[in-house]
């Protein structure tokens, strides 16, 4: 029963990312990403992460997507240009590069053993607020704190572009 869920969950998520990509309608590309990150708090919740699944759901469902809507709705964004048109050698050179990677992905997914993706011996807290938290603070500190820096200045642009010209 979990694996008909895990792989439901993953289908559905897969789907959902490509309808995120190819809708045409900003809104419905954002109600798409809805979709695939609840498909991700089931796969996590299906293998035991029941902190990252409950985060993915109230941090990513709940406020970036809402971010995502309120940027799209001030903007006036009514639809997207369709993805290659005018550049016909970046689309080709993209569409190459994307087979490439998710082939090189397949590949290098169906050579591992199970071995190599099971949890590490001892790691039983894994998924769990304690193992985050030490994670986040001990040997990620870095990494966690410029991701601050790069949101604060994601924040800075977002208002630098959405202001208005005064005359």
């Amino acid at each position: 029963m979990v694996s008909v869920v895990f792989i439901v969950a993953a289908v559905v998520a897969v789907v959902f990312s490509v309808f995120a990509i190819a809708l045409k309608n900003p809104v419905s590309n954002v109600l798409a990403l809805v979709v695939v990150f609840f498909a991700m708090a089931a796969i996590f919740a299906v293998l035991g992460m029941d902190f990252l699944a409950a985060i993915q759901i109230i941090v990513y469902s709940g406020a970036i997507l809402v971010l995502f809507l309120f940027v799209i709705m001030l903007l006036n964004i009514q639809s997207a240009e369709r993805l290659g048109s005018g550049r016909r050698l970046q689309a080709l050179l993209g569409a190459i590069s994307a087979i490439g990677l998710g082939a090189a992905l397949v590949y290098s997914v169906s050579r591992m053993t199970p071995a190599e993706g099971a949890v590490l011996p001892g790691a039983a807290d894994t998924g769990t607020v304690v193992a985050i938290g030490r994670a986040l603070l001990g040997s990620h500190l870095f990494a966690f704190e410029f991701i601050t820096l790069l949101l604060v200045a994601s924040i800075v642009g977002a208002v630098y572009l959405a202001r208005r010209e005064l005359r």
